[in-house]
């Protein structure tokens, strides 16, 4: 029975490091999107990155209030959740004169608008993919 339990131990031990690894790996590859807003806009309208993962740092400068932050691929509704990025929603409301950051998201060739429908600001916002 102890020689079963070791055994298992040592399996897992090496599966939590294997998969520590991994996660250390993929957090290399995640870049960062550091975007502002100010009362009613982004301060970046547009900009282009690669194909990639990355995380969305939201900063708030001066809105007076919590803002958010929402990613949908052009062309879709935007009014619909369903069609939002939801791994690119901040992971919290984001106050003024603090910053939050999102989940990893994957981003494919393409265009996205984005927008925060708490602030509000334009759905003019391009975010370019190629």
């Amino acid at each position: 029975m102890k020689k079963t339990i070791s055994i298992l131990v040592v399996a897992l031990v090496t599966a939590f490091s294997v998969q520590a690894q991994d996660s250390m790996k993929m957090d290399k590859n995640v870049q960062t999107i550091k975007l502002e807003q100010t009362p009613g806009e982004f301060t970046q309208k547009s900009l282009t990155v690669s194909e990639g993962t990355y995380v969305f740092d939201i900063a708030n400068n001066g809105v007076g209030h919590d803002v958010g932050f929402v990613l949908v691929k052009k062309g879709q509704d935007l009014s619909k959740p369903e069609n939002h990025i939801q791994t690119a929603y901040v992971t919290k409301a984001v106050a003024t004169g603090a910053s939050q950051t999102s989940k990893p998201t994957k981003l494919t060739k393409g265009e996205y608008v984005y927008f925060c429908p708490l602030n509000p600001t334009s759905t003019d916002n391009i975010l370019t993919v190629k």
